[in-house]
């Protein structure tokens, strides 16, 4: 999972980075302090992983993990190659998802690049240098199709009629994530690489004195706007999120208990982000080693199998599958097993989130 946090200068982008990543990316308060993206990848935390490695006595624990690129603050006229604009865009179409950053806090400390804080304002100048790109995009591959159009070719002649559908759409100021397609539309889009064709998950930047609500003004209506365009929303506060990081594991739990906090807004990011691009979950156990894969939601047990390697999924027959949940309340594999628990799952399997797939897995 690559997610690419976006935003204008100074709303918190490089603090949040730093805090996630603990990689100590410069943080400082002028734009365009990050010119090439700061990439960080990071250990998605799972407890279970834990657990397990106690049960089985395991030499190694494997977490899986997410790639977070710190992209640069994109200004106004972006799209047209202002503040670097167009190196920037093409770090975006790296990732998976976008991490829509927004100041929803005041501070006489830290300027804002447009003078006061509207985070609705904020988020419609990103989004119109992104549909810009895309309109830019689309126009030529338009351009590309119309000159083969004349084969009358019935592929090009569908790319085509979906391009012009898209490009209808991003001129009326729409991201193309909010077009309304069919499957098989869906498909084709992905080869048109749009920018706003991602899923977004905004992240309110607020202030400590909104801790523990998470709640304000400004984030309430950035809510409201990811709700009405099926896009996710979530609220952290930057500047303790990078106390928090530089600190044990034990003064964290002191940290987040007198902020009345439940857990550090690393893991409430990454659930956001599972959970924007469907994903889920699965691990492996055994002695040598027990192991988080990610996956996406309701695939099947062979493919699930080919993200451990391609060979498991072409010569896959079936596989030892039990739940989590169900090894966490019995303590043990026997008593899942004389429970009947412990199943044996052939080729049309769903793999669902915390199954555990043992060693024993049979392939041809």
């Amino acid at each position: 999972m690559k997610l690419g946090i976006v935003g204008l200068p100074n709303v918190g982008k490089s603090t949040l980075f730093n805090a996630i990543t603990k990689a100590h990316a410069e943080a400082a308060n002028y734009p365009f302090c990050t010119i090439d993206p700061n990439i960080g990848v990071v250990n998605v935390p799972d407890k279970r992983l834990d657990f397990l490695e106690k049960l089985y006595n395991s030499k190694k624990k494997v977490h899986a993990s997410v790639e977070f690129l710190d992209i640069a603050g994109l200004v106004k006229g972006a799209s047209q190659g202002e503040g670097l604009g167009n190196k920037f865009l093409s770090h975006i179409r790296e990732a998976a998802a976008i991490v829509h950053t927004v100041r929803c806090f005041e501070s006489k400390d830290v300027t804002h690049v447009m003078g006061v804080v509207d985070p609705l304002r904020d988020i419609e100048i990103i989004d119109t240098e992104l549909i810009l790109a895309d309109i830019e995009s689309v126009s030529k591959k338009l351009e590309r199709l119309e000159k083969t159009v004349r084969l009358n070719d019935k592929k090009i002649l569908v790319e085509r009629e979906l391009a012009i559908k898209v490009k209808t759409h991003l001129d009326a100021g729409n991201p193309a994530r909010t077009l309304e397609l069919s499957d098989d539309e869906k498909i084709i889009l992905k080869a048109f690489f749009l920018i706003t064709a991602k899923p977004v998950l905004y992240v309110c930047n607020i202030a400590e004195s909104d801790l523990p609500a998470m709640e304000n003004k400004y984030a309430k209506v950035v809510k409201e706007k990811s709700e009405k365009e099926n896009a996710l929303a979530i609220s952290v506060c930057a500047k303790i999120e990078a106390e928090l990081s530089e600190l044990s594991e034990s003064d964290q739990k002191t940290f987040l208990k007198d902020l009345g906090l439940e857990c550090p807004g690393l893991n409430r990011l990454i659930r956001a982000g599972y959970d924007l691009l469907g994903l889920a979950t699965f691990l492996t156990v055994g002695e040598d080693e027990v192991r988080a894969w990610t996956i996406k939601k309701g695939i099947l047990s062979p493919q699930a199998a080919g993200v451990i390697h391609s060979d498991f999924e072409r010569g896959f027959i079936r596989a030892e599958v039990m739940s989590f949940d169900d090894l966490f309340r019995f303590g043990s594999v026997k008593a899942v097993k004389e429970a009947g628990l412990l199943r044996s799952e052939g080729k049309e399997y769903l793999v669902e989130d915390g199954d555990i797939i043992e060693d024993s897995t049979q392939v041809e």
